[in-house]
């Protein structure tokens, strides 16, 4: 019984190694990870952050217009001072004009250059 033992099946047939599929996952992950990434990997174009700035400067605006609105007299109440039509209606709908125009930037799609 000085025999080596042979690896062998039942069967008297040598054993076959076997492959793994986890190394193959595995090397696809690294290899996907060692690309460089694309130039022009954003999600936003040229034209949208042009409509984005826009937009703020309109909301800008529209806040600036709703600020002020000081006393000339510290010991006087003028209500026209304070709730102005400039104040009231004309400064927030200028704010959501520039908020539209927000809207508008995010989901604008320009010309794709072939």
């Amino acid at each position: 019984m000085s025999q080596k033992k042979k690896n062998q099946t039942g069967s008297g047939q040598p054993l076959k190694p076997t492959t793994s599929n986890i190394s193959t996952a595995v090397h696809a992950q690294t290899q996907a990870v060692k690309t460089k990434p694309e130039k022009n990997n954003l999600v936003f174009d040229r034209d949208n952050f042009k409509w984005m700035f826009i937009g703020m400067g309109v909301m800008l605006l529209g806040y600036i217009l709703m600020s002020g609105g000081s006393m000339p007299d510290a010991n006087t109440w003028d209500p026209s001072i304070i709730y102005s039509f400039r104040r009231i209606t004309l400064a927030p709908f200028i704010i959501l004009v520039g908020i539209a125009i927000e809207i508008y930037a995010i989901f604008y799609v320009g010309k794709k250059e072939a």
